[in-house]
């Protein structure tokens, strides 16, 4: 009985160690989809390294967003329009401080030599510069902000739909003609 507890607080508890566990299996599966998509563009079908990655980068941020929005925050109350243009939103900033945090931090420890006496090459550094930024931006920003922010109803929320749907006037009609039909 003590383990049908665990999976059902592992499945629906939205306590903060549950939900960052949660969090970590949608991160994990998205990032295998970034992988997989990018080495096929990549490999099979001979895109260049960077538009592989890009393109890698949007499957793996879908993926995460339906997931996180179902499985990860329960977030069925809060309206999908808002939770896309949040969750580029919060995309965005990540990207700009992984990318910005590596570099800057490579650039601080690219000299410091005694890093090798604990082992570490210098073809190592950037690694280690990448890795150490990831992993703050990935709790501290992303985490924090997807459980506060993007999959909660907020103040900000009719401002993102009015986005959304003015960027997609089809799709305002859509919804508007299934919402009178219920």
């Amino acid at each position: 009985m003590e383990i049908k507890k665990v999976g059902d607080n592992l499945l629906k508890n939205d306590n903060f160690i549950f939900t960052f566990l949660r969090s970590a299996v949608s991160s994990q599966t998205s990032g295998w989809v970034d992988f997989a998509v990018s080495f096929v563009f990549f490999q099979w079908i001979g895109f260049s390294p960077f538009l592989a990655s890009a393109l890698g980068a949007v499957a793996g941020g879908i993926v995460n967003c339906i997931i996180n929005y179902r499985f990860t925050f329960h977030a069925d109350g809060v309206d999908w329009r808002a939770v896309v243009v949040k969750y580029v939103m919060v995309w965005v900033g990540s990207l700009l401080l992984n990318s910005f945090g590596t570099e800057i931090l490579y650039g601080v420890i690219k000299d410091w030599d005694w890093l090798e006496t604990l082992g570490f090459k210098k073809a190592g550094y950037f690694s280690v510069a990448r890795l150490f930024v990831a992993l703050i931006v990935s709790w501290a920003w992303n985490f924090m902000l997807q459980r506060y922010f993007v999959y909660r109803v907020t103040r900000f929320d009719p401002y993102a739909i009015r986005f959304i749907n003015r960027i997609m006037p089809r799709l305002e009609k859509k919804i508007s003609i299934k919402e009178e039909q219920r």
